[in-house]
């Protein structure tokens, strides 16, 4: 009895690291178009903002040092960059970012299921956690011929999800979501 327990707590300890490990966990959020920050410059209260939105361009103004650029960046990648250039004005900047507002990250789920639409990327969501969301499938809904387009980079990459597989136990295959990835539902 007690050698299957620890069998049954090994068991589930690996499929969890398999599952954290395979869907990607690892990447760090990246500013977009339309995200919100809020910037602290210790000791600086000229130099802080509450609010800054990153606009169309990919761009924030920021005091004395006009445009710089946040999409794609981390808010630590940022921090570095707005510490090093407010060092020409002020000695030994210490700057803290904070995303208050995540709005750039988006995914849209189209077809055969209750609520279509684009849907807020807001935390690391899987395809299952999408369909969730979006209410499920309708009764017409192709569960083994979901496809899921990806841009990465300057290409398009075409997915195939079988969702009776992920039900059946194949964990591997409900994938993480990234920005702009479109599922549909045939």
């Amino acid at each position: 009895m007690f050698k299957i327990k620890i069998t049954s707590i090994v068991s589930i300890s690996f499929i969890i690291l398999f599952c954290s490990v395979s869907l990607g966990f690892d990447e760090d959020y990246k500013i977009g178009i339309g995200d919100v920050l809020k910037i602290d410059t210790w000791k600086e209260p000229d130099l802080s903002r509450d609010a800054v939105q990153v606009r169309s361009d990919g761009k924030i103004t920021f005091p004395l040092l006009d445009d710089l650029q946040a999409e794609g960046v981390t808010t630590v990648e940022l921090k570095k960059i707005i510490e090093k250039k407010l060092a020409d004005f002020v000695e030994a900047p210490s700057v803290t970012i904070t995303l208050v507002g995540a709005v750039s990250q988006k995914y849209y789920i189209l077809g055969e299921v209750q609520n279509v639409g684009e849907y807020p990327l807001i935390k690391k969501l899987t395809i299952v956690q999408a369909f969730a969301l979006a209410k499920g499938f309708t009764e017409w809904a192709s569960k083994d011929e979901i496809i899921l387009y990806r841009k990465q980079g300057n290409t398009e990459k075409i997915i195939k999800i079988d969702y009776d597989d992920i039900v059946k136990g194949k964990l591997g295959k409900d994938m993480v979501l990234k920005a702009d990835d479109i599922i549909i539902v045939p």
